[in-house]
């Protein structure tokens, strides 16, 4: 069963900011009809659904994954190909623009969970859960504020109380410098955006090796 009262739990702690979109909360101006932020907390939900070897939390979503998407290196393409575990092949669109929106960090991140095996115990989150945007330009992304990405602490400690046997992993610096200010002693792996896939992929693999030793 979808993790509902968790997803509720996470995306209730989360407080408005400037700039800031709220995936499970606000509307899109290029929503289809039928999604909006009911259909994305059900989807959050249903990712929540099981007990994770792997917690992967990024920086902060962006225009073109979470935001529409509801869960964190996931985009629209994925969705309606059915390569998400535990939710359904979309029957339809979630944007009205002309292709769905697809994100070169959501492809690489959940490429390589398939080819180490864990891409079904694995969760992933941001350390900023929601979209930070310029001003004016909600399809935009911007690096978030240090006071933003304090927002989104009261989440990531309940997200990781939940699931204590986890190993959590940070995808990129600023993951990492939040989680280590939360006392949570995290690996990091390069973040596979600007130029690093390569390292992205090498880290996390060396990573998930050791766990398997």
């Amino acid at each position: 069963m979808p993790n509902n009262k968790l997803a509720k739990l996470l995306t209730d702690t989360l407080t408005p900011g400037l700039n800031l979109f709220n995936p499970w909360h606000d509307r899109c101006d290029d929503d289809m009809p039928c999604d909006g932020p009911d259909a994305r907390l059900a989807r959050l939900a249903a990712h929540l659904n099981c007990k994770p070897k792997f917690i992967l939390c990024g920086e902060a979503p962006s225009h073109r994954g979470c935001r529409h998407s509801g869960i964190a290196f996931t985009s629209e393409c994925q969705l309606l190909a059915g390569e998400i575990p535990r939710i359904s092949k979309m029957n339809g669109r979630l944007t009205i623009r002309d292709k769905p929106y697809s994100e070169r960090s959501a492809t690489v991140v959940w490429d390589e969970l398939r080819k180490l095996r864990i891409k079904e115990s694995t969760i992933l989150w941001n350390a900023l859960p929601m979209h930070p945007h310029e001003k004016e330009k909600p399809h935009s992304n911007r690096t978030p504020r240090s006071e933003e990405i304090k927002k989104g602490k009261p989440a990531l400690e309940r997200l990781l109380r939940e699931f204590p046997s986890a190993t959590v992993i940070a995808v990129g610096r600023k993951a990492e410098r939040s989680l280590k200010s939360m006392g949570v002693c995290a690996e990091y792996v390069r973040h596979p955006a600007h130029g690093g896939e390569a390292k992205f992929r090498q880290k996390l693999k060396r990573l998930v090796s050791g766990q398997s030793a």
